[in-house]
């Protein structure tokens, strides 16, 4: 099936939805400890927008555009490219998944969760790889140098695992908390 300018519509007002919650769990980073967790918070916090997107567009290329447009959001708002590339990859992996469970699976359509989650670490990723120019471009920004010491003192390389790991976590709990919420739409939906 292909996307209809509805589903398009569709994938647009969630992408925006997901987007607001990942720059709630965003803005958390302000406090130096929450640059670590704001892939678990992202993941909780964009868990219900993301379930009901699912149960509501069950066609394989609307979670590889969701990944695609949410990238894209951030790269606007000051991020990397990365941020896109990672949308699109994480994206297409996780639309891959829950299409193998023709995205009724409930099983799938969590793994698939988890793994677009990781599209959060396309935003965080020039902590590590472009290190001093992404410190220096902050600090030239307004960042504070008690601030940006925090921040350097608590991103060592190994932290990259340690997002990985939270990354999957908040796409498990986001997952759980939006199955929760949408209970009665995931009984119409016929989701087992």
């Amino acid at each position: 099936m292909k996307l209809s300018v509805k589903d398009l519509i569709n994938v647009g007002l969630f992408s925006v939805i997901y987007f607001i919650m990942f720059t709630i769990a965003g803005i958390l980073g302000y406090i130096p400890v929450f640059v670590i967790v704001l892939p678990l918070v992202a993941g909780v916090l964009g868990g219900i927008p993301f379930i009901l997107f699912i149960i509501k567009e069950q066609k394989f290329g609307a979670v590889t555009l969701m990944g695609v447009i949410t990238g894209l959001l951030t790269f606007l708002v000051g991020q990397t490219w990365m941020s896109i590339l990672f949308g699109l990859v994480f994206g297409l992996l996780g639309d891959l998944i829950m299409k193998s469970g023709n995205y009724k699976n409930w099983t799938r359509n969590v793994a698939g969760y988890c793994i677009f989650t990781l599209w959060t670490i396309g935003t965080m990723l020039p902590m590590w790889i472009m290190r001093d120019t992404f410190f220096a471009d902050y600090r030239e920004n307004g960042g504070t140098d008690a601030y940006i010491d925090a921040v350097m003192a608590l991103t060592p390389n190994y932290m990259v695992l340690v997002i990985i790991v939270l990354a999957i976590v908040g796409g498990l709990l986001g997952a759980l908390l939006g199955r929760v919420v949408l209970k009665k739409h995931f009984e119409k939906a016929g989701i087992a």
